[in-house]
């Protein structure tokens, strides 16, 4: 009888073969954008439902991962990472639910202090931890527990599925997963796994005994629960070493050979070394710069050659004319209402103002004026007067537009939209301007030719002239503007971007009026890329000052600020953004996407 599946003995294990808990990364699929959306509408859907439960407000995601006060706090743990391909949205919210629990049960000091070294040891260690915390869920929320109930089955079927219980250390951690889960929830696990560890749990049970009957008990004392759920950890561990090494005398392999397979098997059960300061690639260098939050690692070489241009100097009146006519030509094929634009737009920027007086009410002030009619008129009660107030939008919105060279393949979807909105917000009472930012040269220009003349110092900064572009101002109304906004549809003049700096320069020019309400709308598909800059810095000089110069916006609580991702999840830098799918047509839904972005930042 072939032993295969379920039955496969212990031994059977081929190092070479990769053990995951953790869902496998997916094929990057066509409808990106798509999934881009549906994913941060998850994730904020998911970031609320934590901050209801736990009462911690700087929770959110960013950048696919789990912020607390602008810190990253890992997930460690295999049944609470989701995929958007494979999962439903309630596994999502079992995830979320999860994570609320081990944030308001879980000391993280005492955690971190208490955690072993081995991985094996600490993987079962998170994992134990982790179950204990979901098995504090109180009974008046029953739909937290079967979300909770619904996340965990539905890991279990993947993780079987996948076949890696087909090896030892798949199936003994599987084992352990699905006895501890039963102990401590209290629920049976599914018919398949109790088939599937019926063997291990009794080979298991002999080692563990002790401890792991203590475990429920003790789950209200995380500091006694630490305890045996260590020692579980510690004979789980000893007990994966000891066959490693049987294997390897077995199968006559070198055993330092078996144990580094082993090793990067296991580190790819769960990001356990690093995640606490990596952030989507960035370095724990980085990271710590980035939250210094100063710019003082930030230079520039010169500002000599910087320069603020009007769109309308850098084109020529007649290609105005033609570009200005090509736009319109694409805006009227695609039928948009501008009027309920506006009409939406109204309702969310505006504020209620003081506007004068109303007379001749039943209540509110006595109108002095009106007394005599009392004396003639006993019956007469108009005496009252009650302030008015009306809507009004004291209100700017500035477009800053990335003019690098890879956004010229959607310029013209970005340009119909940030012409539709600037009409559509002048007449909710709105100002706008449209800005737009990027280089003078390509790989640098003049600066890039002084540093080589002074013999290439060190750490110069930013090498290259910025070119900032005005294609329409805060005080010029937008048919005035018409023209010089159809210079954004001139391809030479974009090349490479600053982001960080064309913040700051907007940031400058809001800081200048006087609207009550400032919105900034960065639209960009990337990162900071000058090439010279780069080559002559640290590699992240720019992506890190565009950090620390966002984080600063957000902090001040004055401006609100925005990013529309051009195909791309911009959620790495920015907190409130949204994935614009350019690849297809640019109606109304997309126009309502970016209203829905604008009232819920304004709700928070």
């Amino acid at each position: 009888m072939t032993q295969s599946g379920f039955n496969k003995p212990l031994t059977a294990w081929n190092p070479e073969q990769a053990p995951q808990l953790a869902p496998q990364a997916a094929e990057k699929s066509s409808d990106a954008p798509r999934l881009e959306r549906k994913q941060q509408q998850i994730e904020e859907l998911s970031g609320a439902a934590m901050r209801a439960e736990t009462g911690i407000r700087n929770l959110r995601f960013r950048g696919r991962r789990l912020e607390i006060d602008g810190r990253a706090y890992p997930v460690r743990v295999p049944h609470l990472l989701t995929d958007l391909e494979r999962d439903d949205f309630r596994s999502f919210r079992g995830a979320a639910d999860g994570i609320a629990l081990r944030l308001r049960h879980n000391d993280r000091r005492l955690h971190d202090k208490l955690k072993p070294a081995a991985p094996i040891a600490r993987l079962i260690f998170e994992m134990l931890e982790q179950l204990r915390v979901e098995s504090l869920v109180e009974d008046h929320h029953p739909g937290v527990r079967a979300n909770l109930t619904h996340r965990f089955s539905a890991w279990s079927a993947q993780f079987h599925a996948s076949g890696q219980t087909e090896n030892h250390i798949g199936l003994m951690l599987y084992t352990l997963t699905q006895m501890s889960w039963a102990l401590l929830s209290g629920n049976p696990v599914s018919e398949e796994s109790e088939m599937l560890i019926e063997m291990p749990r009794v080979s298991l049970g002999r080692q563990i005994g002790a401890h792991f009957g203590l475990l429920r008990r003790t789950r209200h004392d995380q500091q006694a629960f630490a305890e045996h759920a260590l020692a579980i950890a510690a004979v789980i561990q000893d007990m994966i070493d000891e066959l490693n090494q049987e294997m390897a005398l077995n199968e006559e392999r070198d055993a330092s050979e078996i144990s580094e397979n082993s090793h990067q098997n296991f580190s790819l059960l769960l990001e356990l070394e690093g995640d606490d300061g990596e952030l989507g690639g960035q370095s724990v260098a980085a990271s710590e710069r980035e939250h210094a939050g100063d710019g003082d690692s930030y230079r520039v070489f010169t500002t000599q050659y910087d320069r603020v241009l009007p769109a309308a100097k850098l084109v020529r009146a007649e290609q105005l004319t033609d570009l200005r006519e090509k736009l319109d030509t694409r805006i009227r094929a695609q039928g948009l209402n501008v009027p309920r634009l506006a009409r939406k737009l109204a309702r969310i920027l505006s504020a209620p103002e003081r506007d004068g007086w109303e007379f001749g009410l039943e209540e509110g002030r006595l109108d002095a004026r009106r007394l005599s009619r009392l004396v003639t008129s006993p019956g007469y009660r108009q005496l009252f007067r009650q302030e008015r107030h009306q809507p009004h939008s004291n209100c700017l919105v500035s477009f800053l537009i990335d003019n690098s060279g890879s956004m010229k393949a959607h310029i013209e979807s970005i340009a119909m939209l940030v012409d539709v909105f600037s009409r559509a917000l002048e007449q909710a009472g709105a100002s706008t301007e449209v800005l737009g930012f990027t280089t003078g040269h390509w790989n640098g220009g003049r600066p890039m030719k002084q540093w080589l003349g002074r013999g290439k110092p060190a750490n110069p900064g930013r090498l290259n002239e910025l070119n900032h572009i005005v294609y329409k101002d805060a005080d010029t109304p937008w048919r005035r503007a018409r023209a010089s906004m159809a210079a954004l549809l001139k391809p030479d003049l974009f090349r490479e971007g600053v982001d960080g700096e064309a913040l700051l320069w907007t940031l400058g020019r809001m800081q200048a009026r006087r609207e009550e309400r400032r919105i900034i709308i960065v639209i960009s598909d990337g990162c900071p890329m000058d090439s010279a800059t780069l080559h002559s810095n640290s590699d992240d000089l720019l992506d890190v000052h565009l950090r620390q110069v966002v984080s600063q916006i957000e902090a001040r609580g004055d401006m609100e600020l925005y990013a529309l991702g051009v195909g791309l999840d911009l959620s790495p830098y920015y907190r409130h953004n949204l994935a614009l799918d350019m690849e297809h047509q640019l109606d109304n839904a997309v126009f309502e996407e970016v209203l829905q972005l604008l009232a819920r930042g304004r709700r928070r």
